[in-house]
């Protein structure tokens, strides 16, 4: 993957976190991915940067969903 590219998908996971962290409020914490400092606007920062950013904020959000999601659903055809 390119740098422009990673950098696109790291945006579009923190509009992610963004709208996790209105429903959510202070329970969704984002610790691991804060401290590394790296941001989408971060352009000047490393492809290695943004891609460890990209996973610590993809991980952080599956744990958030996975303890809230209570009951698995069936998978259904249409």
């Amino acid at each position: 993957m390119k740098k422009q590219e990673l950098i696109h998908l790291h945006g579009l996971l923190a509009e992610v976190q963004n709208q996790c962290e209105k429903w959510e409020g202070d329970e969704f914490p984002m610790t691991e991915y804060k401290e590394l400092g790296v941001r989408p606007t971060s352009i000047h920062k490393s492809k290695t940067d943004h891609k460890a950013a990209v996973f610590k904020l993809a991980k952080g959000i599956t744990k958030s969903v996975d303890d809230t999601e209570v009951e698995p659903l069936a998978p259904k055809a249409d």
